[in-house]
């Protein structure tokens, strides 16, 4: 099946089966690695996207269901200009393995965009179903309270 994307700002056509998942199809097809297989069954958070503004878990959602453009790590921010949440999590020493912190991100993104001065509990809230099997969830809060005020300060 035909199937049309928008990930990160580009169209994409890609042929593939309807009931591919989306990281597949992120993946193998279009090379875009930093959105990372966890666990397959949308419980870790390694694997979370932005549909349409909005943090889903791509290794559940068939391609074929995908319902608006696709953000990834790779389109949140850019090298020469990084988003408040990446430029965060570098000042905070957030990652230790690393393999987790996308979807971290992607997730902490989609909470900041819904609540732009998140308290303690709204992060864990929002967080919960985000795994991190290094235990970095003390800094991952830290960095998220930060990108907040750099997003706030900017206006």
């Amino acid at each position: 099946m035909t199937i049309d994307l928008t990930i990160n700002g580009t169209d994409h056509r890609v042929d593939v089966p309807e009931e591919t998942p989306l990281l597949w199809v992120l993946r193998d097809v279009l090379g875009l690695t930093g959105t990372k297989f966890g666990c397959g069954v949308a419980s870790c958070g390694a694997c979370t996207v932005h549909v349409d503004g909005q943090a889903v878990r791509s290794c559940q959602l068939a391609a074929a269901d995908v319902w608006g453009p696709v953000t990834t790590i790779e389109g949140l921010g850019s090298r020469d200009a990084p988003h408040a949440l990446q430029a965060a999590w570098v000042r905070h020493q957030v990652a230790q393995c690393g393999y987790c912190q996308s979807g971290q991100i992607m997730q902490a993104a989609d909470l900041l965009a819904q609540n732009p001065a998140p308290s303690d509990a709204d992060i864990d809230d929002a967080m919960a179903g985000n795994l991190c099997r290094c235990g970095s969830y003390s800094r991952i809060r830290a960095a998220i309270h930060d990108a907040a005020d750099a997003l706030q300060a900017e206006g």
